[in-house]
């Protein structure tokens, strides 16, 4: 019989993206690492893949995971895509560090990628290395696994290796390679890399693509290149609308980092808010605060108009239907986007019902918190115990605002709304703790699992992601991690890692 470390993986790979036209990748093969050391495998989305997590653990499965052997069935391959970044266009981007293995259906019957991050370079590395450092991918596993813990749809990780080998960016780190998991790495930029060049029979191929794998109704539709694109603005503005509601800022939006599934995805420098401001920004290259908190809702509608270029020849054969096409599709983006929020927004204050008004209560209660320093994650969750009678037990959350008489005013008008529900309190407070998480990975608590995992401690990564992976429950013994930063703590600004 054999042993645990005698095993090899088994991925049953079918690479519907390999078998399109030869122009849409580049076939490239991983560069084999100096030490492939397994540092952390998801056990769970694993066996959700339909992997066996003892063959993953064996020297042969760390191998795999970072590409040093092959598995039997995989086409390797860098997608190539552009990209708007800032608002600069930039042709030719692609898999610069990146390469897809290959595609697995899930125990769901649902195709996910299997993509390795920091597997050496491709043609489209340009002057890079292609290689990834342990800080960023331990920051996209933690992440991803929060923001999936959330209910937010988004990519997550498989597996976290090290490779043995340094990389060097501002200075010496350890390297690593994420292996990350995705509905599909097809992004805006993918489309912008043919639309550009005029290739409209490959942008059809594309769309053709997307429609086959992520939303098979539209095909029957009327029109079915306007139908994709009503789905894609939809998914876009409701992910954006949950990001607000937990305080996220993804630090990044450029073009090429829009999913056309509609997922979190490259998880570079962002953040979850502490104390709440809606101008907030934390990546180190966002110097004008383009994708600040509050802007993310322009900055998805600008991406998706340039998703909407990219389809102008599919629309219709004349210019001005097709404009119209695209116009009315991006016209629902704006209700997408408020009914998720504003909703949102409604429950995470404990309107089950919705009323005029409402809107305007949730957002003079952000105005104060932000007037007031108040930390976001949890001041909402502290909300949750509030009762709607008894202003006696306000001081948990009126001691999170730096004058408390801001929430006392506040306070006054929210009470007066919810004594026209006939909810219980009980019923009330229930639904608000699972729209306001307790914990969330802050920036500090990320920053010390990266300062540990580099000097080869992963004990805090293990502590925090056993936090954040029940986000909605009390968990009495872990209240440290619900503590904004102390001064010393404070992390100002989150980085890429290329």
């Amino acid at each position: 019989m054999n042993s645990p470390s005698d095993l090899a993986p088994v991925f049953a790979f079918d690479n519907s993206y390999a078998r399109l036209p030869e122009h849409f990748y580049a076939r490239v093969l991983p560069t084999p690492v100096a030490e492939p050391v397994l540092l952390r495998l998801n056990r769970a989305l694993a066996e959700q893949l339909g992997l066996a997590p003892a063959a993953l653990c064996s020297p042969a499965g760390a191998a795999m995971l970072a590409g040093n052997q092959i598995p039997n069935g995989a086409e390797p391959i860098a997608m190539a895509y552009a990209g708007h970044q800032f608002a600069q266009f930039v042709p030719s981007l692609g898999d610069g560090r990146a390469i897809l293995l290959g595609e697995l259906i899930d125990r769901d019957g649902v195709r996910r990628d299997i993509h390795l991050k920091g597997a050496g370079r491709t043609p489209f590395s340009r002057a890079g290395d292609g290689r990834a450092a342990l800080g960023p991918v331990l920051r996209e596993y933690l992440l991803g696994e929060a923001m999936a813990a959330l209910g937010i749809p988004t990519t997550r990780a498989l597996a976290m290796v090290a490779t043995g080998e340094e990389v060097y960016r501002e200075r010496i780190e350890r390297g690593a390679l994420l292996v990350r998991v995705a509905a599909g790495h097809v992004r805006v930029g993918t489309f912008e890399y043919f639309a550009r060049r005029g290739d409209t029979e490959a942008v059809k191929t594309l769309a053709d693509y997307v429609i086959n794998r992520h939303d098979p109704a539209c095909a029957e539709a009327e029109q079915p290149y306007a139908a994709l694109l009503e789905q894609v603005v939809k998914r876009q503005a409701e992910l954006i609308a949950q990001w607000m509601l937990v305080g996220f800022i993804h630090g990044v939006m450029n073009t090429d980092n829009v999913a056309i599934s509609g997922e979190t995805i490259d998880y570079g420098p962002c953040a979850f808010m502490d104390s709440f401001h809606p101008q907030t920004v934390y990546s180190s290259i966002d110097h004008f605060g383009r994708y600040a908190w509050d802007r993310q809702p322009r900055i998805g509608y600008w991406n998706l108009t340039q998703f909407a270029n990219c389809l102008l020849p599919l629309l219709g054969a004349d210019e001005d239907d097709a404009k119209q096409a695209a116009r009315a599709a991006l016209d629902s983006y704006g209700k997408a986007f408020e009914a998720r929020y504003y909703g949102g927004l409604r429950t995470k204050i404990g309107l089950l019902d919705a009323r005029a008004g409402d809107e305007d209560l949730a957002l003079d209660l952000l105005g104060r918190m932000a007037a007031q320093q108040a930390d976001f994650t949890n001041t909402f969750r502290a909300l949750c115990d509030v009762a709607a009678a008894d202003p006696a037990r306000d001081a948990p959350v009126r001691a999170l605002f730096d004058d408390p008489s801001a929430f006392d005013q506040w306070a006054v008008q929210w009470r007066t709304r919810l004594a026209t529900q006939t909810q219980p309190d009980s019923q009330r407070q229930a639904i608000m703790r699972v729209a306001n998480p307790a914990y969330i990975p802050r920036n500090h608590r990320v920053q010390q699992a990266i300062d540990a995992a580099n000097k080869g401690d992963l004990g805090p990564l293990e502590r925090l992601l056993e936090v954040v992976s029940r986000p909605f429950a009390e968990q009495p013994t872990q209240t440290e991690y619900r503590q904004p930063p102390r001064p010393d703590e404070v992390v100002e600004r989150t980085f890429c890692g290329t």
